[in-house]
């Protein structure tokens, strides 16, 4: 039986900044567990495949059931009540439904102080982590047996109907995500025969929309370094550039973070034309997902060719002759003698910068994107280095397990991201006194998840900024400083800081929100947070299914972070850097301003979606003094909102809205606890309560009925997203913005009671 460990180490090839503060890893004990509770967890497996095409979700059930039986006497029996049509909604139903949701919610913190939970949903990770672990001879080092029957499991059960992967669980069939899981299933010894038909569907999709040419081009990388695919059918990925000088637009340090630690290893291993041992399973899958012979196989033809159901970004002509020539002009010349010198040259460069990443992230990485490359590559450098044994103690980070099997995770978790946001949801119900215990442990974890110092060197050589007093999305461990976590984390502590000692611990040290101040007044550029070179370099974007990835853009909901954070610390720390914090959020709102749309929306890149920018903007322009009679932006925003709410009273926007850049209704029109709670709280913020409560009244009324017997809120659809292209779990999404939004929504009911005596004693 698994258990979920959260917090701790093991073994000689692991390190920590801060003893492993949040870490959640999932191992095996074939020991563990009665029988019943076996029988329970095989239960909720099979539940979810036999209803594996209705509900593509899983609800992190397996790790619930383990911290109800660690906490068995947790939660308190309260009624639960669900709301009639026509019932008034009272400040005790809600503050019932609020005594609920944060019982339940404190049993599932981990002892460290944060809320580990499942950040998946994207189809082609645990694949990438399998290529890497076998090109590298080490996938019986890392992949137990029990191991590969749970990715198995996974991967089977979001196999779509018609028998291929969506790069998402929720997504449509395509090449990337139906080839790219098909071979790991070979890889772990999957045979697609007479007995297992649902993987030979799977080669039947592959061949019958074209086969493994038509790969978009992260597949096609991937492919080429497993030996199925050749490195001359990609697009040259020349390490030379790497050598450029850093004025230049199109220099690699330049671009956006998630693309450039990305093409830093493939630069490497393109220039190594890096290929993993041809094996019997690597033999046969040249066969097996080719319509064509495989030495007969066209790759000029191959390498600008894409099957429509993964194109989002559109390659044009122009594009497709430029990397053409490169390859045919360009590429011979630097491989010649005595040009190739440069190339060794440059490829002892990308391992500088790699191993700098590897050190200064633990060996976590950025994301998932990067950690299976660096691991390859340093294996190429040294098979028995050092770096390469601490890349494999790092990669179970990156697994979790649910009742749907094992997957792997968007990075090593989210866990500074949510607890900030945990905080401000336990702040807001005006419960606190009665969760101290809660907020404590989650405020010590917030204090020791902060990043004290800047890694080392020379950050502009490393293509790095400063890292001094911010937070990551996740651990401390995984070092990528990142403004928008800055910021929340840095609104949570402040609003601790307000709080009695007795009751959440001793609040940060002053200095340390100065540096944390200090940091995001660093990223201020011409009113945005990002945007390193220009935008017209989007145009070498060579990925067809990731589109605006190669600059860092700025976007609405980072900046409104900003703003809510800046503009409380200003409140409470008046003599700080007060006329740049000033100048700061004037300029920050402006530009949430210029991003609206003429519908009074604004685009979320990193949720789902119009919901979601309407949230934070709203937040960030109020904090930035702006109110319904003063701000147009906030007027048109408020009429958006209410023209999209459903008739039961909540919101529900389907993951579409991003991909069309068009508000989409869920399929079936239900009401999304995460979208509803986004909508009320921007409502709310934007003064609805005092104008017209009515909306806000359908709104929570739909939340308390949508909450479970447990207190918690439903899981529903994914609604995490990256560029408006991929999307992903946010384990605790559902219950934190629900409990923030009826906190919120209370307060309001409470103000307006306290009102109504105050008229009356009149």
């Amino acid at each position: 039986m698994w258990r979920l460990k959260v917090g701790e180490g093991g073994g000689p090839w692991l390190r920590s900044t801060n003893g492993f503060l949040g870490r959640a890893v999932w191992e095996f004990d074939p020991d563990l567990g009665t029988p019943e509770e076996r029988a329970e967890v095989e239960r909720v497996r099979q539940e979810f495949t036999d209803h594996r095409f209705e509900r593509k979700e899983s609800a992190d059930l397996l790790m619930r059931m383990q911290c109800a039986k660690q906490n068995r006497d947790h939660r308190r029996h309260l009624p639960h009540i669900k709301l009639q049509e026509d019932e008034e909604i009272t400040e005790e139903i809600v503050l019932n439904s609020l005594r609920q949701a944060l019982d339940q919610f404190s049993s599932l913190q981990s002892s460290d102080g944060c809320w580990p939970g499942d950040i998946s949903g994207i189809m082609t990770v645990i694949p990438s982590l399998i290529i890497a672990l076998y090109v590298t001879r080490s996938l019986h080092i890392v992949i137990s047996p029990e191991h590969r029957r749970e990715i198995c499991r996974y991967i089977y059960n979001h196999q779509n109907e018609d028998g291929g992967w969506g790069t998402v669980i929720r997504g449509s069939s395509n090449m990337y995500g139906t080839c790219i899981n098909y071979i790991t299933l070979r890889l772990l010894g999957e045979e697609p025969n007479e007995k297992n038909t649902t993987l030979a569907k799977g080669r039947v999709w592959v061949l019958s929309h074209g086969g493994a040419t038509l790969m978009p081009q992260w597949g096609k990388i991937w492919l080429s370094i497993l030996g199925v695919y050749d490195w001359s059918g990609n697009i040259p990925f020349f390490p030379e550039l790497w050598l450029l000088p850093q004025f230049l637009p199109f220099y690699p340090g330049k671009l956006f973070c998630l693309c450039r630690m990305f093409y830093l290893p493939v630069a490497y291993l393109y220039g190594k034309r890096f290929v993993g041992p041809i094996t019997p399973i690597i033999l046969s899958l040249r066969d097996e997902i080719y319509n064509t012979s495989y030495d007969k196989i066209d790759w000029n033809e191959a390498r600008c060719s894409c099957a429509k159901e993964d194109v989002l970004t559109r390659r044009t002509l122009l594009q497709n002759v430029i990397w053409a020539s490169l390859y045919k002009c360009v590429e011979p010349v630097l491989r010649s003698w005595p040009v190739k010198k440069l190339r060794e040259r440059a490829m002892r460069n990308l391992m500088e910068h790699i191993h700098y990443e590897d050190e200064s992230t633990q060996y976590i990485c950025l994301t998932a994107a990067n950690k299976p490359l660096n691991l390859i590559c340093c294996w190429d450098e040294d098979p028995n280095s050092d770096a390469f044994k601490h890349h494999l103690a790092r990669v179970p980070d990156y697994f979790w397990l649910s009742e749907d099997g094992m997957k792997g995770q968007v990075g090593d978790g989210c866990q500074s991201w949510e607890t900030a946001f945990i905080i401000q949801a336990f702040c807001a119900t005006d419960l606190m006194n009665e969760y101290g215990p809660t907020i404590q442990r989650a405020h010590e974890f917030m204090k020791h998840s902060q990043i004290l110092m800047n890694h080392p060197g020379d950050q502009s050589y490393w293509h790095r900024h400063g890292s001094k007093g911010s937070w990551t999305f996740s651990t401390a461990d995984n070092g990528w400083a990142v403004s928008d976590t800055t910021a929340e984390a840095l609104e949570a502590v402040l609003l601790l800081s307000k709080l009695s000692s007795n009751l959440v611990g001793d609040p940060i040290q002053s200095e340390r929100l100065h540096d944390a101040v200090d940091f995001l007044l660093s990223l201020m550029r011409s009113y945005v947070y990002g945007k390193l070179t220009s935008s017209w370099i989007e145009i070498l974007n060579p990925c067809e299914n990731f589109p605006n990835m190669i600059v860092d853009n700025p976007h609405p909901e980072c900046t409104a972070s900003v703003i809510q954070a800046l503009a409380l610390f200003k409140e409470l720390y008046p003599g700080y850097r007060a006329k740049e914090i000033e100048n700061c959020i004037k300029n920050a709102a402006t530009f949430i301003e210029t991003r609206q749309k003429e519908d009074g929306s604004w685009l979320g890149t990193w949720g789902v979606c119009f919901t979601y920018g309407a949230y934070f903007s709203i937040k960030g322009l109020v904090a930035a003094g702006r109110t319904y009679e003063t701000s147009s932006a906030i007027r048109n925003a408020c009429h958006f909102l209410l023209s999209k709410q459903l008739n039961n009273g909540g919101w529900g926007e389907s993951h579409v809205s991003s991909i069309t850049q068009v508000y989409e209704n869920t399929e079936g029109e239900y009401a999304h606890a995460v979208n509803t709670a986004w909508a009320m709280l921007a409502l709310i913020y934007a003064g609805q309560f005092e104008r017209d409560p009515y909306p806000l009244h359908g709104a929570a009324k739909e939340l308390i009925n949508m909450q479970l017997e447990t207190g918690e809120f439903p899981q529903q659809e994914h609604v995490g997203s990256f560029n408006c292209a991929v999307f992903f779990n946010y384990p605790n999404y559902r219950n934190a913005f629900p409990i923030l939004a009826l906190g919120e929504y209370c307060r309001r009911l409470r103000a307006t009671r306290a009102m109504g005596h105050r008229s009356k004693a009149c």
